[in-house]
């Protein structure tokens, strides 16, 4: 799971609701939250919650430009040796934005360079066109496209893929062995239909061929990432939003062939305000 789907709650909550709704591990996204960039505070709640991170995703949004520094080569650099300092394989980066000049002009040599640097699988993302009143705005340099940058590992996003009108299974059999991580979600609207809303559905609820792509993929011997990316952040209701997490995981484990199984809110050994959750319990229940 993506600490974006939980992105207004924090970090922790974030490991929190994973463990509950039986994720097997995070990717963290780069945020304006100090500890998405504090490896030790990273490393406490692997070991609090007894989950692994699994991939890191670099500071590219748009309004997240100014988070580590105004270099966007610096900060990709940095989630790399971010991921390898908590022990991630991968970091998902989006292609650079044309203002970036520079970055974009250089953008393939610096992603395979930081790989080859830091061992970190760097995995650009498919972004979309923006079209603002019928117009195209080239908002992304070279291309929002990881087909047409000469790149070595791809991420598949279902909500981009459909802002950009494609399909995303015809788009994983396209990227090949070169797909190497999956933002799971789902979209049913296109930027050509007057859309530029990013919606991260849960998986089955948009027009996508979600589970079509993921048993493609099984079936395929894909080995990457399958990381939930859905939006959460209009939902206040607590209960629904855990269904939400539950119902995207338990998706993308029957499409992989996974058994999938919720769990206790905090991991054994864990502690609560300087106890431990077993005596915390035992406390609480004390009349």
């Amino acid at each position: 799971m993506s600490t974006s789907c939980n992105i207004l709650l924090g970090v922790e909550q974030s490991f929190r609701l994973a463990r509950i709704a039986g994720y097997d591990g995070l990717e963290i996204m780069v945020t304006t939250d100090p500890v998405s960039r504090d490896a030790a505070a990273l490393k406490q709640l692997m070991e609090r919650y007894s989950l692994p991170i699994l991939s890191v995703h670099a500071p590219s949004l748009f309004w997240m430009q100014l988070i580590g520094g105004r270099d966007a080569q610096v900060k990709l650099e940095k989630s790399a040796e971010l991921a390898a300092e908590v022990g991630a394989s991968s970091v998902v980066v989006h292609p650079p934005f044309r203002w970036e000049a520079g970055y974009a002009k250089n953008f393939e040599r610096i992603v395979r360079q930081t790989a080859q640097n830091t061992g970190i699988e760097i995995c650009v993302e498919n972004m979309f066109p923006w079209k603002v009143a019928h117009k195209n705005l080239k908002a992304y340099a070279p291309s929002p496209d990881p087909l047409d940058l000469d790149v070595d590992a791809m991420t598949l996003d279902f909500s981009h893929a459909s802002l950009s009108g494609r399909d995303s299974l015809e788009y994983a059999m396209a990227m090949g062995d070169k797909l190497r991580h999956i933002h799971l979600c789902d979209g049913r609207r296109s930027v050509d239909d007057g859309n530029m809303h990013d919606e991260h559905l849960v998986p089955g609820r948009g027009t996508q061929p979600v589970a079509e792509t993921l048993t493609y993929l099984v079936e395929n011997g894909f080995t990457g990432h399958v990381v939930a990316e859905i939006g959460l952040h209009k939902i206040r209701n607590p209960q629904v939003r855990l269904d939400m997490l539950v119902e995207t995981v338990a998706f993308a484990k029957q499409y992989i062939g996974q058994e999938h199984a919720t769990r206790e809110p905090l991991a054994v050994g864990a502690r609560i305000n300087g106890r431990s959750v077993r005596r915390a319990r035992k406390a609480a229940s004390r009349p």
